[in-house]
């Protein structure tokens, strides 16, 4: 983004506001929709989709100078939302491609890849987002901006990149007719080295997930 971008930006907080909650609002509500697994066999593509295109509204907040909330300490929001039908209801949609592995931080050495679920991020990510957007329904358009750029930094950024990888890798194994490794039935509360990875996985073939999750086998 060009300095002349991000001075027109600083110079109108409340149209960089309305573009970024226009975003996440549109994330929330497409992601829910997904999980009320109406149109399954388009789970994986629309959510492949979606948590791209809120990538970008993340990059504009990360891209963009620190924003420094009006209050010292955040307006209490009252209860956070529940995500936990949202969570079963994906991780139910996705079965048995929910679970995938991970490396946390990739510029720190050596480390060993971890069991993750998709549903888990997209439930995480949703939450993050909707208490900023909480926020910014109250009128309190700054604290929500500041809330969005440093939960990005600090958690839905890396989380939604994540699941972003996983369903790219998951999209591509299928279109390239490649096999995939089974990591149903791993613990995600366990961290697993990569030999035990290969231990555990059994082999999928891609053409017996294609169908249900509406993805072309390449002929």
């Amino acid at each position: 983004m060009s300095d002349a971008t991000l001075h027109a930006i600083a110079q109108n907080p409340d149209d960089f506001a309305v573009q970024i909650s226009d975003q996440i609002e549109s994330f929330i509500v497409s992601v829910r929709e997904v999980a009320k697994g109406d149109e399954p066999d388009s789970a994986v593509p629309f959510l492949l989709l979606e948590v791209s295109q809120l990538l970008l509204a993340g990059g504009r907040l990360g891209a963009h100078e620190d924003i420094v909330p009006e209050e010292r300490y955040e307006p209490d929001l009252g209860p956070e939302q529940d995500v936990d039908d949202l969570r079963e209801r994906l991780a139910a949609l996705l079965d048995p491609v929910d679970v995938y592995s991970e490396v946390f931080d990739p510029y720190e050495p050596r480390k060993a890849p971890v069991a993750h679920r998709i549903s888990d991020d997209f439930a995480d990510v949703v939450a993050d987002l909707s208490h900023g957007l909480a926020h910014y329904r109250a009128g309190r358009t700054v604290e929500a901006l500041w809330w969005w750029q440093f939960s990005y930094f600090s958690n839905w950024g890396s989380t939604a990149s994540a699941a972003l990888r996983a369903l790219q890798s998951l999209v591509a194994h299928v279109r390239l007719n490649q096999p995939l490794e089974d990591l149903d039935g791993l613990d995600t509360d366990e961290d697993l080295t990569e030999a035990a990875l290969e231990e555990e996985a059994g082999k999928v073939m891609a053409e017996e997930i294609a169908g249900p999750l509406g993805l072309r086998t390449v002929k």
